[in-house]
């Protein structure tokens, strides 16, 4: 890799880093090409990326954004998780080194604040952001629910006193 392709991956890594809201770093010494595949097809499907990148180069790119302070976790074979959605990097990152102890997290960045393992960990824990709206359109819709039950209520028994008070003239 010559110089030009150097600095164009450092300007890359930057507007990456500029745009994210979540950086997880992980280790991933012993793992196969192909569990790497796996990781990086599981993460595409969260809306996540996974990316190995040059210790040196990685820092470089660090500077300047709100990720610089994590630039002292890069050191041997590291790859970096991020994604827009604060959760889905770290949630994937988590579940996938469950499965493989070959993966191991060393910490991470959320908007600014830095992350230990432990940090990283518990924000996995979290539901994501599709979860929350669902949760919130659930909130929203159940009042309506509610009060459409409420409204039909006083008719239903308006309708079971006059069927009684007919049946009972019948009789």
């Amino acid at each position: 890799m010559d110089r030009t392709e150097k600095a164009e991956l450092v300007k890359s890594m930057n507007a990456v880093f500029a745009e994210t809201s979540v950086v997880v770093v992980t280790r991933y010494s012993g793992m196969t090409v192909q569990e790497i595949s796996d990781l990086r097809r599981a993460m595409k499907q969260a809306g996540a990326s996974f990316k190995v990148t040059k210790n040196r180069l990685t820092r470089l790119a660090l500077e300047g954004t709100k990720y610089k302070p994590i630039g002292d976790l890069f050191k041997g074979p590291t790859g970096i998780a991020f994604s827009s959605d604060p959760v889905a990097a770290a949630k994937v990152v988590v579940d996938y080194a469950k499965k493989n102890e070959k993966l191991v997290v060393l910490g991470g960045a959320m908007d600014g604040t830095v992350l230990n393992p432990d940090g990283v960990k518990a924000l996995a824990s979290l539901p994501s952001l599709d979860e929350l709206r669902g949760k919130i359109v659930g909130l929203i819709q159940a009042p309506a629910t509610k009060l459409a039950g409420v409204l039909q209520a006083p008719a239903g028994q308006l309708a079971r006193v006059l069927n009684a008070y007919a049946s009972k003239g019948a009789a």
